[in-house]
Order: structure tokens, then C-alpha cells, then sequence
């Protein structure tokens, strides 16, 4: 489709694991979650790092001419981006972080708190491309330590236990404050 440059609008619904086959590891798991093919053991509990496939910038690398990313907790910044990807022609990639309450073991009534988490600390980037380069982000008003999303999910337990495992959040934490540098994610502060 990308390199073909079919006109078509393709958006990835991510949960971040293949949910319908019993919570499974996908392309799209998180490092440390766990999930029923991802133990909570070992030297990297969960899933491993470096697996992960960032899907919004592989599309993004075929310089196609549309390429964004959203959650579920802004949903006008979605509708913007489907009206965005709808006027302009070509292969267009919209990648949306949709939590799962089931599969990473969260209250539902925390699902747009997650989905705000994920971008407030920087772990999942909320952008824009076109032909291949970043024409606007999402700012964080406030960043957030990657520590308060993963709280709130049975999936990141482990890291919680009995002596926690700060080293693995810790490269979290590496991870969210390499996205922020990358997409210039952090408002900039006000100048007296």
C-alpha cells in the first residue's frame, strides 16, 4: 500500500497486543508488559526490549503524504486528523493508542486517563507528518513520570514488586524522555 501509494486511509485501532487471541505480544507490545506470551520473570520481565515495532514511523520512512498518531482521550485531535487524512490523496496512515482494560489489566473508568498518560509522559508521541516529515505535534503540558502510567496496569505489575524493578522503569523513563527530545514535545517554558 505505501509503496504502491494506493489512496488509501489506513487506521491501525492499537491495543498494543493481539487481544482477540488472548492477549498475546504483537510488533506493538510495550517493552516489560506482560502478556499470556511474556512472563513477568527473568532478567527483562515481560516482553523484551527492542521488539517493538514503532509503526507510525515505518509509514513514515516511505514518505507517504499523510502519517499521524492520536488516543482515544482527545477525541476532537482525532476527528481533526480523519478530516486531514480525508482531503488529500494517496497511501495516508493513522495510528490510534486505544487502551485495552481487559488485556492490560486496568478499570475501565481509567481508559482516557491511561490514553492521557501515554502521551503526557512522553512514551506515546501525538504528531503529524507529511511526505515524510513531523509538521506538527501535540505538546505535553506537563510531563508526567512514566511511573504514573504504569501503575494503573496489571500488565506493568511486576516492576511494583518486592524489591521494584527501578532499572526497568527506569529505561522506561529513557525511552519517553528520547520521544519528547525527538518530536520537541515539551512546551517551552515562559521567558520574564
Amino acid at each position: 500500500m505505501f509503496e504502491r501509494g494506493d489512496d488509501v486511509l489506513y487506521v491501525c485501532y492499537d491495543n498494543e497486543a493481539y487481544m482477540n487471541t488472548g492477549v498475546q505480544r504483537s510488533g506493538a507490545t510495550p517493552p516489560a508488559a506482560r502478556t499470556q506470551t511474556t512472563k513477568p520473570v527473568g532478567e527483562e520481565p515481560g516482553n523484551a526490549f527492542g521488539q517493538g515495532k514503532n509503526a507510525p514511523l515505518i509509514a513514515m520512512a516511505h514518505e507517504i503524504p499523510y502519517v499521524a498518531t492520536a488516543t482515544v482521550a482527545e477525541l476532537y485531535d482525532l476527528e481533526a486528523k480523519v478530516e486531514r487524512a480525508m482531503q488529500l490523496h494517496g497511501a495516508r496512515y493513522l495510528h490510534v493508542l486505544v487502551p485495552c482494560p481487559l488485556g492490560w489489566g486496568a478499570e475501565s473508568r481509567d481508559t482516557i486517563r491511561i490514553a492521557r498518560l501515554a502521551k503526557e509522559t512522553g512514551l506515546f508521541p501525538v504528531f503529524e507528518a507529511e511526505h515524510g516529515e513531523v509538521v506538527s505535534v501535540s505538546k505535553i503540558r506537563r510531563q508526567a513520570p512514566v511511573e504514573d502510567y504504569l501503575r494503573l496496569q496489571r500488565r506493568f505489575a511486576h516492576l511494583f514488586g518486592d524489591p521494584p524493578r527501578t532499572d526497568v522503569i527506569e529505561k522506561l523513563q529513557a525511552i519517553a524522555d528520547r520521544n519528547i527530545r525527538r518530536f520537541g514535545l515539551l512546551e517551552k517554558a515562559e521567558t520574564a
